[in-house]
């Protein structure tokens, strides 16, 4: 994988809205949940890889070796964890963008939840 140009990454948030908008049009992005397994466990976005925080540096080529070259989105609680895997997976060559405000804000958003 090459490592990203800083064109390829402008965009460091992608608002709840804009990604129901993506899903509603038929769109398949990966989604990275990188909060601990007992909040996984709650609740999560259908169809999220779980990969928490403190493995992202060195298990995310296994966990999204079958996203290579597109945008993955990475969300948390809030937005501060999710932003931290960012930084991390752009190291790594990943494009990588932060769910704003997280799941809580995907939810305020109207955005579907699976236990």
């Amino acid at each position: 994988m090459q490592p990203n140009t800083m064109a390829d990454v402008s965009t460091t948030e992608i608002s709840p809205s804009e990604l129901r908008a993506r899903q509603e049009r038929g769109e398949r992005t990966p989604l990275l949940d990188v909060r601990e397994q007992n909040e996984w466990n709650l609740f999560r976005i259908p169809g999220a890889i779980h990969l928490p925080l403190a493995r992202v540096s060195s298990a995310a080529n296994e966990a999204l070796a079958q996203f290579p070259d597109g945008e993955i989105v990475v969300y948390c609680g809030r937005g501060a964890r999710s932003t931290q895997a960012v930084e991390m997976l752009r190291a790594q060559g990943y494009r990588a963008t932060s769910l704003a405000g997280g799941i809580g804000a995907w939810i305020d958003a109207g955005g579907e939840v699976e236990e």
